[in-house]
């Protein structure tokens, strides 16, 4: 066994990629044909204060040049819609459709069922250590990145 930070950093990473592949499982078996990227985007889009083009690259981190290439297979799939803003038509505002709000429900599922099951032996409102690691982790990589 290697050093806590090593053990730290193969736990994060372990977590992460399963966390993304019983995710993706988890939708397709519920009939989700979107790529978990996909499925993000739809996620960042509902979760813009103003889903405009600019802000939802944002949230992603991504370029408007990656998001728009995302955005346009999405509404070609006819899960988002984008249209200009009437006051100022340089933003485009983006839009789900119901199909992409169904998708929401299912991937909300499935972390609630995630969370539910991953933690169900741990008492979270009384284990504060866990809950401000976690939030520590959590500003470090919005600070740092």
């Amino acid at each position: 066994m290697g050093s806590p930070k090593e053990v730290i950093n193969e736990l994060l990473v372990e977590v992460f990629n399963h966390i993304l592949s019983i995710e993706g499982d988890a939708l397709r078996k519920q009939g989700v044909k979107l790529s978990m990227t996909e499925v993000h985007v739809l996620e960042a889009i509902r979760n813009a204060d103003v889903p405009t083009m600019g802000n939802v690259a944002k949230k992603l981190r991504v370029t408007l040049g990656t998001l728009t290439t995302s955005v346009g297979v999405l509404v070609d799939k006819k899960y988002v819609s984008r249209h200009r803003d009437e006051h100022d038509r340089r933003k485009v505002l983006l839009k789900l459709s119901k199909s992409a709000i169904d998708v929401l429900k299912v991937h909300d599922q499935f972390h609630d069922e995630m969370i539910d099951s991953a933690f169900k032996d741990l008492e979270l409102d009384k284990n504060e250590v866990l809950m401000k690691s976690l939030e520590n982790l959590s500003n470090y990589f919005k600070e740092k990145y």
